[in-house]
């Protein structure tokens, strides 16, 4: 009898045990949502000058699109917060257009919070196109001083839930960063600090460097972005088979930049 009474008992504590996990997932997610607050809020009309989406866009179908691909990370992230790298085949295809909406789109539910991290060390654009001024420095300062800290370098951008890490100090080249204990370090407590926090990382392009191919070891996924009318089929194909199956998650087609 006490046998078969455990037998029956532990499933449900086990259920219990898992109720209440996540009963404190949510609320720990629920009080870092809360602690971001945002200085500066963009208007609509500023956000559309910087080409960026929103719930109250005009212009729904760039906002919808980029909640398609939205809808398929979180598919395949199995309610879990993820890492994803977002880089272009080749150079100048838009792949940091694509990497701030994405994570703008993340922000839009106010359950969930985006970082975004510019790991484009030959062109950085994030902080410009964002409006930030990054004082305290970006990434590759922190990876060279980790003394200095984490918080000083995420930055506000004016969007609810949205954080920037822009490159900080100019590099030809993040190799020897991307595959330091630093970077990975960086990353997982990034991620594993807040159960809500998404991250996105604006890789260079694949084709003339292999940084995009460092990062990827650091992301769950990869999202592909393929200018218009740049890069032929096999470029494409080629650039795919880089990454395995398990963690490409798609291709978008960007006709802006």
């Amino acid at each position: 009898m006490n046998t078969e009474s455990n037998s029956l008992s532990d499933p449900a504590d086990a259920m219990l045990s898992r109720a209440a996990g996540a009963i404190e997932r949510r609320a720990s997610a629920s009080r870092s949502i809360a602690r971001l607050s945002e200085p500066h809020l963009l208007s609509p009309a500023a956000l559309e000058a910087r080409r960026m989406i929103h719930p109250q866009e005009a212009a729904r179908r760039q906002a919808d699109a980029f909640r398609e691909v939205r809808t398929r990370l979180l598919a395949l992230g199995d309610d879990r917060n993820f890492v994803t790298m977002v880089a272009a085949v080749s150079p100048q295809s838009g792949a940091s257009f694509v990497a701030r909406n994405l994570a703008a789109a993340f922000a839009f539910d106010d359950t969930k919070t985006a970082l975004l991290v510019d790991c484009n060390l030959r062109h950085p654009v994030q902080h410009a196109a964002l409006g930030v001024a990054p004082e305290n420095g970006g990434l590759i300062d922190y990876l060279e001083h980790p003394s200095m800290g984490l918080e000083k370098i995420i930055y506000p951008t004016g969007i609810p839930r949205l954080r920037l890490i822009p490159t900080g100090t100019q590099r030809e080249s993040g190799g020897e960063y991307y595959s330091s204990f630093r970077m990975r370090a960086m990353v997982d407590s990034l991620r594993c600090r807040y159960p809500d926090r998404y991250l996105f990382l604006d890789a260079p392009a694949i084709k003339g460097s292999p940084d995009a191919r460092m990062l990827a070891d650091l992301a769950d996924f990869v999202v592909l972005v393929v200018g218009h009318a740049r890069d032929t089929a096999t470029a494409i194909n080629r650039a795919a088979a880089t990454f395995g199956s398990d963690k490409l998650a798609g291709i978008v087609f960007n006709q802006g930049s």
